[in-house]
């Protein structure tokens, strides 16, 4: 067995959509393309709601040599091919068929990019009711398009995938007109329950949901070509009670359209938590916007009373506060710019570093320099971090390059979960290569071993100044 080879963009495209044929023809679906003087099995669909044929996975496995045949004759003519007759697979009773997959844009003595087989299991076959043969005859006209290179149909739609309907959820069948052939028992319920009235079949699609008055706002464009199938689109349908979403696929044969299927599902639920998800994220932002105007309203007043106070010491250390105080705030103005858990941890660095000017005052020049990526951080450990760097780079300002002009480098280097990160100065270095024991170094020290679980340390390399190493896994 060899590795499963590369597929197209096209093939891709058509395994991301197969599901849909494999749950309407009630069998498995294999992809085989071609590898040397062979086929090899490139993807594999179960049905949902039939027994499967194969129980293992045979995506990379060559064909076997009594489905050889059937899988060249279908490559070489370009065409299906329906063999006569059962065969049998490890004991099972079973159908099967091959269908050459081509793209949109085939030239007419172009080979197909691969060979589609449908694998019906017998084993558990009954005789087929009105929805298996709705569903079946679907199943083929999808096939006869795969290979003529008309589906998977590009999709349009403003609507989210999450909750997209599946074969099983709700199938109505449209004839030419849009007049509904067929409607299983699932979607006779949803739009039972939206309104409509009796039966569905024998009834424009169209004319009789847009009856409704669906609550849809703003109004999708794309609806009438899901209700009258002239489309592939997907959208949600919105009622007073009920949310019901839609995706139209257009059934073509000979390159003329001859009706279509709408699928529909009801994500009321689904809806109702997503929009509930995006009123917590609305709310957190506001929260992290209101955090960030107090601490700026707190900066502000311990900048007022470090003018008032004549006490050089007072200064100094209103100015640190009102740093530390800058330095959160930046972090939440970050978190309520965006909805997500993480967040960019660069973006919040870079304006931290905006501070350093102010720390240096005006009788030094202190450049800064930033190499690497912090990568995307939780707010728990943004927060600690930001302080962190904060006071380090105040202190090379204040202590390293107090009464010289220099340059800080800051490099940060992230491989997976582990964060390395390194402050180079060019001042005097550590006074006799010992850490200092001030407030500055205890917060730092503190955040680093208690809040970030990480680990720091202070050297003074030979070529002078100051490097602080921090290690972190986040």
């Amino acid at each position: 067995m060899s590795d499963k080879p590369a597929l197209s963009e096209w093939l891709r495209t058509l395994v991301s959509e197969w599901q849909l044929i494999a749950d309407l023809a009630f069998g498995d679906l294999v992809l085989w393309v071609p590898v040397k003087n062979s086929f090899q099995a490139a993807g594999h669909a179960r049905p949902a709601a039939a027994a499967t044929l194969f129980y293992r996975d045979i995506a990379g496995s060559p064909s076997r040599f009594d489905w050889e045949s059937a899988i060249s004759e279908a490559f070489n003519s370009g065409l299906p091919f329906i063999p006569e007759g059962t065969s049998q697979y490890e004991g099972i009773n079973t159908r099967f068929a091959a269908y050459p997959v081509f793209s949109p844009n085939r030239n007419s003595d172009d080979l197909p990019l691969a060979v589609i087989t449908r694998h019906t299991n017998l084993g558990e076959s009954r005789v087929p009711n009105r929805i298996q043969l709705n569903y079946l005859a679907v199943a083929n006209q999808l096939l006869d398009m795969v290979s003529a290179g008309e589906f998977p149909i590009a999709e349009g739609g403003t609507s989210t995938k999450r909750g997209a309907p599946r074969a099983h959820d709700g199938f109505v069948r449209l004839d030419q007109s849009g007049r509904v052939v067929f409607a299983n028992p699932n979607a006779l319920s949803l739009f039972n329950r939206a309104g409509v009235d009796g039966e569905l079949e024998g009834r424009l699609f169209a004319e009789t949901v847009s009856a409704l008055g669906a609550n849809n706002s703003p109004l999708d464009e794309g609806l009438p070509l899901v209700l009258t199938g002239k489309g592939s689109w997907r959208t949600d349908m919105e009622f007073s009670r009920l949310t019901i979403a839609v995706r139209s696929i257009p059934i073509r044969e000979g390159g003329k359209r001859t009706g279509a299927i709408v699928l529909c599902r009801d994500v009321s639920e689904l809806r109702f938590r997503e929009r509930e998800l995006i009123t917590k994220d609305m709310t957190i932002r506001e929260i992290h916007h209101r955090v960030k105007n107090n601490l700026q309203t707190v900066a502000s007043l311990l900048r007022i009373q470090s003018r008032q106070s004549d006490s050089v010491e007072v200064k100094e250390s209103l100015a640190q506060a009102m740093r530390r105080v800058s330095a959160i705030a930046v972090v939440h103005d970050v978190l309520s710019e965006g909805i997500d858990q993480k967040t960019s941890f660069d973006q919040i660095f870079k304006r931290i570093l905006l501070l350093v000017p102010e720390i240096a005052g005006y009788h030094t020049t202190v450049k800064t320099e930033f190499v690497g990526s912090f990568g995307d951080l939780s707010a728990e450990r943004a927060t600690p971090l930001a302080l962190v760097l904060t006071e380090v780079v105040a202190n090379a300002v204040e202590h390293g390059l107090s009464d010289r002009s220099g340059t800080i480098t800051v490099e940060a280097n992230r491989e997976g979960k582990h964060l390395g990160i390194t402050v180079f100065d060019d001042g005097v270095g550590l006074p006799e290569g010992k850490v200092g024991s001030g407030l500055g170094t205890q917060i730092i020290t503190t955040l680093v071993e208690s809040e970030l679980r990480g680990k720091i340390l202070w050297t003074s390399p030979i070529r002078g100044g100051t490097k602080v190493s921090i290690d972190l896994t986040v």
